[in-house]
């Protein structure tokens, strides 16, 4: 006889579990955050979302800027839904069920709060995860990355102490090339180094890994980086975030399995078709967290074309039912696909208005609507700086690397946000150099013309940032190794110091020493579709 359902505490909502009771409260955007409200009509709309339950803003809110209430009264019934959804309890040794932990405000704020995967992970439940699996590999690549995550999010572990340690076992080897016994190595290291560094050794209990993630995500909403993200966007601080606990499923399953983010259309252009990255046998915070260059989408669809044409279908659906292009992370589970999340795509200039005036020649959107969407872009914030080339001769770049955002940026290269601050300070224009496309530096990029990173993804979350504040950015550049002792950078066997100019070319995915000469380009047949909507409803009558 199974267990009755437990009555769900005020503003905490069910996705996609069966039974009564799906939540105590209005479910809205503003009562269970922007992603948990779409997840919510994707699951209404039968498309592939796993089963969650979701801690609504109300508990982020209430808290202020104290510790925000995480007690096992709070999710212990949501969880016991989910647990009746998926028949796997959480901390069971046969079976256990492994959660994400997601956040989740009302506005999008992409990566500037805190994410874990795989809790509910311990040596009790490896053994059950195995037999469910049958997979050492993820097993060992799953716990391995739940420790570091943990003490990262959690205990406030830096995170290169996980990185450091990880390449001591195993050298400069991409962690895909790793087997099970290497992973597992690396695993009881950072079981060591957690123990070493939290000064307790790492929770076995997966109730109690699932009530500090609880607790981290609903305060991340007051790091230095959401802060600052809120202000440099206008956003109140008092809505708070919401929590999503989502059924884990596992893009680092093998060769059919992986994790992406896509657009439903080109972000930097508006161009319609999928415009996305993915890796294989990987998770979700492989591709958003700017650590790891990613592929584009020919791969998958040349490897999974079946998940290729299910993503295609899944965003023209998504497309007419949020009446805008849109912004989706996803992952494939042995050639299965799951959608984790979607949102308003963030765009450029140009891409706002070419969307627009597409969505409306295809109906998905009205003359008003369009009109909104385009309002204050004009001749001059259409224009686009391109690369000139002298006497003709086109130029030969230092090194190449994805586009993340188009345009032209020079300025002089800077390495981290003490130096961008002195030298914007001064007047004199930046190009920020970073290893990593990561969203703490978003004071830095905010007084930067344009980034440039040796790793990382097109829609990595601060390669997101970076299009919305209208930067140039240019990630995942294989030639370019960066000395921060020496304050050096070297692209393509050249050699350039900190403070020397440098140009990156947007448009073409190249890097320039010096700065290339420019011209503004304007999109004249754009424009002229810009002036025909507004002179169409100039001549409508009220």
């Amino acid at each position: 006889m199974s267990t009755p359902a437990l009555e769900l505490p005020p503003e905490v909502y069910l996705i996609g579990c069966q039974g009564p009771g799906a939540s105590r409260g209005v479910p809205s955007a503003q009562t269970m955050g922007n992603k948990a409200w779409n997840l919510l009509r994707m699951a209404q709309l039968a498309l592939p979302v796993p089963p969650a339950f979701v801690i609504g803003t109300h508990y982020s809110a209430a808290a202020g800027d104290g510790p925000p209430a995480a007690g096992r009264s709070l999710w212990s019934a949501g969880l016991h839904a989910l647990e009746r959804a998926t028949g796997q309890p959480l901390g069971d040794a046969r079976r256990p069920l492994l959660l994400s932990v997601r956040s989740g405000a009302a506005v999008s704020m992409p990566g500037m709060m805190e994410t874990l995967l795989n809790v509910g992970l311990c040596d009790a439940t490896v053994g059950g995860l195995l037999r469910r699996t049958g997979n050492p590999r993820l097993v060992w690549d799953a716990y391995r990355r739940l420790v570091a995550g943990y003490g990262e999010v959690v205990a406030g572990i830096p995170a290169q102490a996980f990185e450091s340690a990880a390449t001591g076992v195993a050298g400069n080897r991409p962690e895909r090339d790793l087997d099970f016994a290497e992973l597992r190595a690396i695993t009881q290291c950072f079981l060591r180094l957690y123990a070493e560094q939290a000064g307790r050794p790492f929770p076995q209990d997966p109730a109690e890994q699932l009530g500090g993630a609880i607790a981290a995500v609903l305060g991340s909403w007051h790091a230095p980086k959401a802060r600052e993200y809120r202000h440099l966007n206008g956003i109140a601080d008092a809505p708070g975030t919401a929590v999503t606990v989502q059924s884990m499923v596992f893009g680092n399953a093998g060769g059919q399995s992986g994790a992406g983010v896509g657009f439903t259309r080109d972000p930097a252009t508006g161009a319609p078709g999928l415009w996305l990255d993915f890796l294989f046998d990987a998770q979700g915070e492989d591709v958003v967290s700017g650590r790891r260059s990613a592929d584009g989408h020919q791969e998958l669809a040349s490897v999974l074309p079946q998940v290729w044409q299910a993503l295609g279908d899944a965003a023209q659906e998504l497309e007419q039912a949020f009446g805008d292009m849109q912004d989706f992370e996803f992952t494939v589970q042995e050639g299965r696909l799951y959608l984790l999340q979607s949102r308003a795509g963030k765009r450029t200039r140009r891409a706002a208005a070419r969307i627009a005036l597409d969505l409306l020649d295809e109906g998905g959107i009205d003359a008003a609507l369009a009109l909104e969407r385009t309002h204050g872009l004009d001749r001059e914030s259409l224009g686009e700086q391109r690369i000139v080339a002298e006497g003709g001769e086109p130029l030969v770049p230092l090194g190449r690397a994805a586009t993340a955002s188009s345009g032209v940026a020079v300025g002089e290269i800077a390495l981290d946000h003490a130096r961008a601050a002195a030298r914007h300070a001064a007047g004199g224009p930046v190009v920020l150099v970073r290893r990593d496309a990561e969203t703490s530096d978003i004071a830095a990029l905010e007084l930067a013309t344009g980034l440039l990173t040796q790793r990382g993804a097109r829609t990595s979350h601060a390669a997101v940032v970076a299009r919305q504040m209208g930067k140039v950015c240019l990630v995942g550049c294989p030639e370019l190794a960066i000395d921060e002792a020496a304050r050096t950078i070297t692209i393509g066997g050249k050699t350039l110091h900190e403070g020397d100019l440098l140009t990156l070319d947007g448009n073409a995915g190249a890097v320039h020493a010096g700065a290339a000469r420019v011209q503004i380009d304007y999109p004249e047949e754009l424009l002229a579709r810009l002036e025909a909507l507004r002179r169409s409803a100039t001549a409508t009558p009220a």
